[in-house]
């Protein structure tokens, strides 16, 4: 059976080469690796012009939107205050291109973080821009704190991320200051965490094969949590040729 192609999206940055500073296109080794347990070939996807996006879609079975810095504001008619960090207008606009395209082909796609706020934008969303200043509470772990449920994700029962993961209650981590606030057109909110935070979103047309949440399965992946390594299975599945 062929395996399927993922593509990742990947993020602009500025590192020192042999040339001196480059802009490069980076994808932490999480992603890579959880993909590959799961079965599929992953594929890095570096921001191109949105004209294109059709054709690169062209050569996948399926995507992730990944994690990173902040979606710009001015993406959904917010303000930017100075809480917001790692914005790239570029990394925006081709990952919103890419979530609208991954919808009308129903490709499988399952999307991280961000990649859940780039979804609800691109449909018409809005995010909270600073979780601690709207709720009171920190979501933002480090270092090794990644690695562990920090915690807890409540489940509407039937949902997507309920069915895959065999569940309604999951222990996971928590890296992200920003949040989806009103669900973008079609889309509705199937998790929280215990303090009212979006973890979770469902598009309601089920024909296509969306998974969205805000914690960070390609972490916990790699401490072999099994409910972590079932969402990226039901995409490599799902993305698999017939």
């Amino acid at each position: 059976m062929k395996k399927p192609i993922i593509g990742i999206s990947s993020r602009p940055r500025r590192l020192t080469t042999s040339q001196g500073e480059s802009r490069v296109y980076t994808l932490q080794h999480t992603y890579r690796d959880a993909v590959v347990r799961a079965g599929g070939i992953p594929l890095s996807l570096p921001a191109i012009d949105v004209e294109d996006v059709d054709a690169m879609l062209d050569a996948l079975d399926g995507m992730i939107l990944s994690g990173g810095g902040d979606i710009n504001p001015t993406a959904w008619g917010g303000i930017r205050t100075g809480e917001v960090y790692g914005v790239s207008d570029e990394r925006d606009t081709f990952e919103i291109a890419l979530a609208r395209e991954a919808h009308k082909r129903s490709m499988p796609t399952l999307a991280i973080c961000r990649g859940m706020q780039v979804i609800n934008v691109a449909f018409g969303g809005t995010l909270i821009t600073d979780i601690p200043a709207t709720f009171g509470t920190e979501h933002m772990m480090k270092g090794d704190a990644v690695l562990d449920t920090f915690q807890t994700v409540r489940l509407e029962e039937g949902s997507r991320v309920a069915e895959i993961t065999g569940t309604t209650v999951l222990a996971v981590n928590s890296i992200h200051h920003q949040a989806v606030d009103t669900p973008g057109d079609g889309f509705r909110v199937v998790g929280r965490s215990d303090d009212g935070v979006v973890e979770a979103i469902e598009f309601e047309d089920t024909s296509w094969p969306l998974t969205a949440v805000q914690w960070h399965p390609e972490y916990l992946d790699q401490v072999d949590d099994k409910h972590s390594r079932l969402l990226f299975e039901a995409l490599v599945t799902d993305a698999t040729p017939v």
